[in-house]
C-alpha cells in the first residue's frame, strides 16, 4: 500500500491560536489543503487539598520556578486558595520573557524580583545556579521533562517540586468517524490521548507527522509509521516539513 497519496486534509493536535492567525494557514492558502485544529490534551488544576496533604508551604521558599503560563495560573490560584500573601521579597525565575510578561496578570512585575531566561534552556539553568542559595519551589505538571529537577539535584540546590496542574487527555469521541490524510502530533501525551480515545486505532493510509524527538519516540513505541518529522536540517519547522511533503505527493 503506497503511503504517498495526495493530501487534502490535515489535523493539528493543538488549539487554533487566540491571535486568529496560525503558521499552518499557509497550507490552506498556498496548497488548498483543509487544516483543522483540535487539542488532544488539556490542563486540569490540582485541588488545593492535595497540596495541603503534602504539607506544602509556599512561604518556606524564597524563589519560584515557572516554565509555562499554566504554571503561572495555577501557582497564583493555589496561593490564593491557601490564602498566602506573597511577600515582595519573593523571587520569580521565568523560563522566558513571555512567562515574565504573563505574570503581570497577577502582580506588578516592576515591584518584584524577576529573573528571566534569555535564550536556550541552558541559559535559564545557569541563571538558577547563580542563585543557588535560594530555596526554590518548582511549579510543574504531572508530565514534565527531567532537565530542571535533575539540574537542581546535581548542583545541590534546595528545592521542592509541586505538581499544581495535570496534563490530561481530552474527549475526542466526536472525531471517531472523521478521517484526515495527516495528523500532526506535538507530544507523547498526544499519542497517549489518541489510544485512550480510540483503543483500536488503525493508521491505514493516514500519514503521521511529529514535532520533537520525544514525540517521535512515542510514535515509534506505539508501532505507528512516522511519515514526517521536524526539526531536522532540511525541515527546521513542522510547517516546512509539511510543505515539502505536500509539494512532493500532490504533484504525483
Amino acid at each position: 500500500m503506497t503511503r504517498e497519496n495526495k493530501v487534502k486534509s490535515v489535523l493539528v493536535t493543538l488549539n487554533y491560536p487566540d491571535s486568529g492567525k496560525s503558521v499552518f494557514d499557509v497550507l490552506n492558502k498556498d496548497y488548498k489543503v483543509k487544516v483543522d485544529f483540535r487539542s488532544f490534551i488539556h490542563v486540569a488544576p490540582v485541588h488545593v487539598r492535595e497540596l495541603r496533604a503534602q504539607q506544602l508551604n509556599i512561604l518556606d521558599h524564597s524563589a519560584i520556578i515557572l516554565t509555562s503560563k499554566s504554571g503561572v495560573d495555577n501557582f497564583f490560584r493555589i496561593a490564593e486558595e491557601m490564602r498566602v500573601e506573597l511577600p515582595a521579597t519573593m523571587k520569580y525565575f521565568c523560563a522566558n520573557s513571555s512567562i515574565t510578561n504573563y505574570i503581570q496578570k497577577y502582580i506588578t512585575v516592576r515591584k518584584r524580583k524577576m529573573f528571566t531566561g534569555k535564550g536556550p534552556e541552558a541559559d535559564f539553568l545557569r541563571l538558577i545556579k547563580n542563585h543557588n542559595k535560594e530555596n526554590f519551589l518548582f511549579v510543574c505538571s504531572n508530565i514534565r521533562k527531567d532537565t530542571i529537577p535533575n539540574f537542581l539535584k546535581n548542583n545541590d540546590v534546595v528545592y521542592t517540586e509541586a505538581v499544581m496542574y495535570e496534563t490530561v487527555s481530552s474527549d475526542l469521541s466526536d472525531l471517531e468517524e472523521v478521517f484526515y490524510d495527516i495528523i500532526v502530533f506535538y507530544s507523547p501525551a498526544d499519542i497517549k490521548s489518541l489510544f485512550e480515545n480510540f483503543p483500536g486505532f488503525e493508521q491505514n493510509k493516514t500519514r503521521i507527522a511529529a514535532f520533537g524527538n520525544s514525540t517521535k519516540k512515542a510514535i515509534e513505541a506505539a508501532n505507528l509509521i512516522l511519515d514526517i518529522h521536524a526539526p531536522s536540517p532540511e525541515n527546521p519547522s513542522i510547517v516546512t516539513a509539511l510543505e515539502n511533503y505536500i509539494t512532493k505527493v500532490n504533484k504525483r
